[in-house]
């Protein structure tokens, strides 16, 4: 990959952190488990691998003036600017990379990761908005 500068790859070391500690619990746990258990796995990764993060962290949805009382909730918030978003699924589709665009746009973060821990090799897709 060319030399990208941080406006056409934006944090792109941490976006290589979270992808790596996700490689790392696929490899050790492999495909079929629930959601549930590769978060907990991934938290547990994260924190060995000093990634700052917060679970299952609630998104405010604001429509014109108003909050609504709906909320999104993310998997992780990492580095206090990256949203990721986990499944554990044959395959990945646009309704899960719409669903990482509308975390970006809840928070106004620039980058999300979606990760997916149900298929034989880790899939992963990086979304910037």
């Amino acid at each position: 990959m060319p030399n990208l500068t941080e406006k056409e790859f934006p944090l792109k070391e941490e976006t290589y952190q979270i992808i790596g500690a996700a490689m790392e619990v696929h490899r050790t746990l492999g495909p079929g488990f629930l959601e549930a258990i590769y978060q907990e796995a991934l938290s547990i990764e994260f924190k060995s691998r000093n990634i700052i993060h917060t679970r299952e962290v609630p998104l405010q949805i604001q429509y014109k003036e108003h909050v609504l009382s709906k909320k999104y909730v993310a998997d992780f918030i990492t580095h206090d600017q990256i949203i990721v978003e986990l499944k554990a699924l044959n395959d990945l589709c646009g309704d899960h990379e719409a669903q990482v665009l509308n975390y970006l746009k809840a928070t106004n973060f620039k980058v999300g990761i979606l990760l997916n821990f149900g298929c034989k090799s880790l899939q992963y897709k990086r979304i910037v908005l």
